[in-house]
């Protein structure tokens, strides 16, 4: 599905990057993987057609715009999602703070 001019991967994609699995109003973001490079709406997207493991974002790439706002298309870098307290520092949408449970499948943690 092409979303604001990115292709984001995915079961059921929509035109806000949500999909089959994460599909709330504030599901509106999509992550760039690390591993292949592609915007994927979710870590069970990836695992689900992608065909390899997903491989966190290392600590010092963190400055890479990996994060599609799926309200403006605005592209964040990691380290601009993880402070943006959960809005689009763009467009001021609101994004699921949930998401945060997930970060150790997309970005690097401490070890």
């Amino acid at each position: 599905m092409r979303v604001h001019g990115q292709i984001v991967e995915g079961i059921e994609v929509d035109s806000a990057t949500r999909c089959a699995h994460y599909h709330s109003r504030l599901d509106i973001i999509a992550i760039k993987m690390a591993c292949c490079g592609v915007y994927y709406a979710c870590k069970d997207c990836h695992q689900a057609l992608a065909g390899h493991a997903i491989v966190p974002w290392p600590r010092e790439q963190w400055d890479t715009r990996a994060v599609l706002c799926g309200a403006c298309g605005y592209e964040l870098a990691i380290t601009e999602y993880m402070r943006s307290g959960y809005r689009c520092p763009r467009c001021l949408a609101e994004f699921n703070p949930g998401c945060r449970n997930h970060y150790p499948f997309y970005f690097e943690t401490e070890s």
